[in-house]
C-alpha cells in the first residue's frame, strides 16, 4: 500500500493511495478537524483520470465541512473517493485497502458509504478499522443514511415552498427529480406520498420505468430535465448540475435536491438568485445523512430521537437561512456560507 501526502494548501491533510495488489487507486482529503474529526462519505466512480478524482474528492471534502457546520455537528469535513467502476471493480480486498489507508490517518478522518457504496461495503472496510459508519450491524449501528438524507431533503423542500409561496402543501406542486438512486427514490416516494407530482430522470432506465409504475412519473432526459417546467427542481445526481449553461434554462421557482456540489461555481448562485429562483443550498438541504451517520460516530445512546431533533433544527437553520437571504435580498448560498463561518468562528473562540 502506498500513502502518498500531497501538498494542498487549501486542506489540512490530501492523500493519494495505490495498491497495486489490489487495484485502489484514489484519495482521502481531510478539508477541515476544526469542529472534530472529519467525516464524509466514500465513493466510487470510474473518474476519467486521477485529476479528475482529485478535483472531486478536493471538492466533496469542503462540502463536507459546510455540511457538519451547518448541521451543528462536532465534526469536520472530509471525503475519500476509489477510482473505478463499483459493479466491476470493487472488490473485498480493495475495500480492505481502503480500511488500512482509514486506519493509518488514527481516526482524523471517519468514512460512510457514498455514492457506489453499500453498508455491506462498510462492514468490509471494518475489518480493517474502526473509524467507519453507516453499518448495518452493531450496538450504534445507523444502517443506509439515504433514507433520512432524503427526509432532510423533502424537509427543505417544503420550507422552500413556504418561503417562496407561502405554504408548503405538496398537494398538486410539480417536483423534477433529477436521479433515481438511494436518495432520490426515497425522496420521490415521499414526495408521492405528499401529493406531488413528479417529473423523473435517470442514466438507469429500469429505474425511470419502476418511477412511472410507482408513482405515475412523467419522464424526462437526463440532460434536459433542469429546463422542466415544474415548481421544484431536485438535483439528486452528480454535482455541477447548476451551471452557466444550465441556470438560464432552469424553468422551476425553487431548486432544492440532494446532489453535492450543485453549483458549478458561486457565480451560479448568484445567477440562480438574479432569475428570481430559490435555491435552498444542497450543503444544508443534504445535511440528513451525515446527522444519521454523526448519532453513529458520536455513539448516541438513543440515536433516532438525537437523530429527529438534528434534522429539525437543521430545518429551522434553512428556513432562518431563507428568511434572512429574503430580508437582505441577496442568495441564500451566500447567507448559509456566512452562517457556516459564524459557527466555526465561534467555536474557534
Amino acid at each position: 500500500m502506498q500513502i502518498t501526502r500531497l501538498d494542498i494548501d487549501s486542506h489540512e491533510e490530501v492523500y493519494r493511495l495505490r495498491d497495486p495488489n489490489s487495484g485502489l487507486t484514489g484519495f482521502i482529503a481531510i478539508h477541515s478537524t476544526q469542529l472534530g474529526p472529519a467525516a464524509g462519505g466514500l465513493r466510487m466512480r470510474p473518474y476519467e483520470d486521477e485529476s479528475e478524482a482529485l478535483r472531486d474528492v478536493l471538492r466533496l471534502s469542503h462540502g463536507m465541512t459546510l455540511k457538519n457546520a451547518a448541521a451543528g455537528l462536532p465534526l469536520g469535513g472530509g471525503k475519500a473517493v476509489i477510482i473505478g467502476d463499483p459493479a466491476a471493480r470493487k472488490t473485498p480486498a480493495l475495500l480492505q485497502a481502503v480500511g488500512r489507508a482509514v486506519e493509518s490517518l488514527e481516526g482524523r478522518y471517519w468514512t460512510a458509504e457514498d455514492m457506489g457504496m453499500t453498508t455491506a461495503d462498510m462492514a468490509v472496510i471494518a475489518t480493517e478499522t474502526r473509524h467507519v459508519a453507516g453499518l448495518a450491524e452493531g450496538l450504534h449501528g445507523s444502517g443506509d443514511p439515504s433514507p433520512v438524507t432524503a427526509r432532510g431533503v423533502f424537509n427543505a423542500i417544503r420550507t422552500a415552498l413556504r418561503q417562496r409561496f407561502g405554504a408548503d402543501d405538496l398537494a398538486g406542486r410539480v417536483v423534477a427529480v433529477q436521479g433515481l438512486g438511494n436518495v432520490g427514490r426515497n425522496l420521490c416516494a415521499l414526495l408521492h406520498a405528499a401529493g406531488a407530482r413528479l417529473i423523473v430522470a435517470d442514466v438507469d432506465p429500469v429505474r425511470v420505468v419502476q418511477a412511472v409504475e410507482d408513482w405515475g412519473a412523467e419522464v424526462a432526459e437526463v440532460a434536459r430535465i433542469h429546463a422542466s417546467s415544474a415548481d421544484v427542481f431536485a438535483p439528486c445526481a452528480i454535482g455541477g448540475i447548476l451551471n452557466e449553461r444550465t441556470v438560464p434554462e432552469v424553468a422551476a421557482a425553487i431548486v432544492a435536491g440532494a446532489a453535492n456540489n450543485q453549483l458549478a461555481a458561486p457565480g451560479d448562485a448568484v445567477a440562480l438568485h438574479r432569475r428570481g429562483i430559490l435555491y435552498a443550498p444542497d450543503f444544508v438541504a443534504n445535511g440528513g445523512g451525515i446527522i444519521n451517520v454523526a448519532a453513529e460516530i458520536l455513539r448516541c445512546p438513543d440515536r433516532e430521537t438525537w437523530v429527529a431533533e438534528k434534522l429539525a433544527r437543521l430545518d429551522a437553520t434553512m428556513g432562518a437561512i431563507l428568511a434572512r437571504a429574503a430580508a437582505e435580498n441577496v442568495g441564500p448560498n451566500e447567507v448559509a456560507e456566512r452562517v457556516v463561518a459564524e459557527r466555526m468562528a465561534a467555536q474557534a473562540a
